[in-house]
Formats: structure tokens, sequence, C-alpha cells
């Protein structure tokens, strides 16, 4: 963009910013491949570019750039088809639907893309970082810093992910509703491993990554405005809950501050409001899963002043719930917390104990420290130092191994 144009160059900066994702999944579709849609959305900008300074704005800026990517990857086909005739036949088709489409109604596609990006039938690891890489538009190297990975490892990912999706001819589109459910399952998974891996850091000397979990509630904003299922509501009413809390989970020097002992003035209350009105709305629907049960339970902790006001039976209660529709050993452990708030740390560390003698969780640094605080509140310093000093083996987050040598040294 010239210097000569500044309002137009801001605002082509701004239309990249707010719609490039979604003219690249118009252009997926369209042109049914990621890589000739990367290649049209980049040389559709670059045309916009030149020809916005000289023409002025277009009526439909979204509709001009997907017909300008797509009459530019079908002159990248013709180029190629003089080394592969097969390819003509394909800018030949590609060229006929172009004459019938509409500009001024292409369909939001970014639906579909998330669909696809987590289709069931690629890895985990594959689903997040293809999701991160197209829909949030983050490049493989910030992926790969979030994940502790090597930017090669997740561009191969990327690139195995969208050769399986073209050689298994993975439909891009949104499930039929009989697929729904499952398929929506695997959707709300990706986006609460990204939010996870910013809430609570599972490697490195931060506690939080807010890059990744804001990406992630962009991600259930973008979900729940598309497809307002209830548990798509409950996961963004989670995620937002838990965000709330975020200036107060650390001290200015980075060190891990418990919720019991954090200053809940620094609690967003907008947050707050805004996740207990999508629980709300969730329950109502008479459908809600597992996400929203969790976030009717960080609700609770939300809505109490002080930690003496926590209502530790609603939340004991939500735990058995919880339990039911989605049982873990992770959520057992919770629940067993839960119970040592409500009713005693000994009750508490009977369940644990008996969690720990069934093998479950025994690599799990939060068992180990769970335990510890039980016997530290006990008063079996010995029993607590070493469960300490196992949970403290088993973390690899600083600021987690700073607050367990701390309890270590108090003992």
């Amino acid at each position: 963009m010239t210097d000569t144009n500044p309002p137009i160059q801001q605002t082509l900066e701004t239309i990249y910013r707010t719609e490039s994702r979604r003219v690249l999944a118009t252009l997926i579709r369209l042109l049914g491949d990621f890589d000739l849609a990367e290649e049209a959305l980049h040389d559709a900008f670059r045309a916009a570019i030149e020809q916005w300074p000289r023409d002025g704005l277009p009526d439909n800026p979204r509709a001009w750039l997907v017909s300008a990517g797509r009459f530019k990857a079908i002159d990248q086909l013709r180029r190629r088809a003089r080394f592969d005739t097969s390819l003509e036949d394909v800018a030949d088709r590609l060229d006929e639907e172009a004459e019938e489409m509409d500009d001024e109604n292409i369909e939001d596609d970014r639906l579909r893309l998330i669909f696809t990006c987590c289709h069931p039938s690629l890895s985990p690891e594959a689903q997040v970082a293809l999701t991160l890489r197209e829909i949030c538009d983050l490049t493989t190297e910030e992926i790969a810093r979030a994940f502790l990975t090597s930017a090669p490892t997740v561009a191969q990912r990327i690139v195995r992910a969208k050769a399986k999706i073209r050689d298994a001819r993975i439909p891009y589109e949104v499930p039929a509703p009989h697929q729904l459910p499952e398929r929506l399952e695997s959707v709300l998974h990706v986006i609460y491993l990204v939010f996870n891996e910013g809430y609570s850091a599972s490697t490195g000397d931060a506690v939080t990554r807010h890059d990744l979990s804001a990406e992630a509630i962009r991600l259930g904003r973008l979900l729940v405005e598309l497809l307002p299922e209830s548990e798509a509501m409950g996961l963004l009413a989670l995620m937002l809950l838990h965000d709330s809390r975020r200036h107060a989970r650390m001290s200015a020097d980075g060190d891990l501050i418990l919720l019991d002992e954090q200053d809940r003035s620094l609690w967003d209350r907008q947050l707050i409001a805004e996740g207990s009105e999508l629980i709300t709305r969730s329950l109502n629907s008479r459908r809600f899963g597992p996400y929203t049960i969790q976030a009717a339970i960080v609700g609770v902790h939300a809505e109490a002043a002080t930690p003496a006001d926590t209502d530790w039976n609603e939340i004991v209660g939500l735990y058995d719930l919880l339990l039911r529709v989605a049982p873990s050993p992770v959520v057992e452990l919770n629940r067993a917390v839960a119970v040592a708030m409500r009713d005693g740390p000994e009750v508490g560390l009977h369940l644990i104990d008996d969690m720990a003698s069934r093998g479950v969780l025994k690599d799990y640094h939060l068992l180990h420290s769970a335990r510890a605080d039980l016997c530290r509140r006990l008063g079996r310093q010995a029993e607590a130092k070493a469960a300490y000093e196992q949970a403290l083996k088993l973390t690899r987050q600083e600021p987690e191994r700073r607050f367990l040598e701390r309890r270590i040294a108090a003992l």
C-alpha cells in the first residue's frame, strides 16, 4: 500500500485483521484445497493493495477479496496445467462455478472450517495445530512456542493434517443433526485444550499464557455466535469464569496464588456476569453437559465474596452430578478436595488415599499436592513433606515448583 493513501491502507489492514480468516474459510470451500486457498488469499490482498488506492474501496470488500482470490487461483491452476493437464479440468470447473457465484451473498464458512480442522480422524495434536493456524492465524512458530515443541514439528503436523483431509475426502461441512453431538464434542475438546494450556501452562516460567487463553475464548465466542448449542455456551462460560481470576492468580513476581488467598477485588466482574448469564441459558435448555456443570462449579466460587462464603455443599453436589455425567479421575480428585472443605481434611484425605491405593493419578502432581495440603492441615508434617516432595518431582511449571518449595521449607 502506498503512503499516498493512508486511509485505504489502514482500512485494508483492519479488513485483514477482521475478515481474512472468513475470506480464507470461504476460499477453502470454493477451491477445495487448503494450500491453494491460502495462496489465493494472499494474492487477493496483494491485488487489493494495487487496485483499491486507484479504484477506491469496493462496496463489499469481503466479497471482492473472495472473488479476486478465486480468479487468482484459477489463473494459478491454468499456469500449472502446462505441466499437469489434469489441472485444466479443475480450472474449467472452478471457472464455471465462479460465473454462478453471487458475490453479495457469500455465506460465512468459518463454522465449516472449525469442524473440518477438528475432525475426529485427525490426531488431537493435529487438530490443535490446524485450528490455531487456519482459524486463529497463528504462525507455526507461535504455536510451537505455546506448546514447547519445534516449528518444523508443528509444520509437519499441519501438512499431514491437510493431506489427510484431502486424501480421505473429509467433507468441508457442518455435520448433520444426528452427527452434531459427537462432532461438537471434538470441537469443544480442542478449544478447551487450547484454553487450558493458556490458563495453566503445563511447563515453563509463567503460570498463564494469556495469548492462548484469549484465542480459545475468541474461538468459543465464535462458536456460540455460529452455533448456540448449550454445551458451547457452557464451555464459553467456563473459560470466561476462569479467565476472570487471571490477574489475581499470580503475584508481581510471577508466583502462584491459590484461590483462597487471591485478592477478589481483582476478579473481573464483567466476565463473571457474562459467564453466569451463559450458564443460566445453558441450564434452561435442559440439554447441558459436563462443560456447563464445570462452569456452574466455578460460578459458585465466583459468587463468594470471601473464601468463607463459599457454598461447599453446592459444589460437592455439582461434582456428584459431574461424576455421573462425565466420570474421570481428575473429577474424583476435585470432588475429594471439595468434600475436605465441607466435611474436614480427614474425610477428604481418606478419599484421596483410596484413589492412591487404586493407583489412580499416581503420576499427577496435583494429587500429591492436594494430599500434602490435607496432611499439613492435620498436623501430619512428615507425610505432608513427603507428598509435597513427590509433587515437586512431577511438576514442570516453574511457579508451581517455587510454590511447592516454599511449602516444603515452611514445614
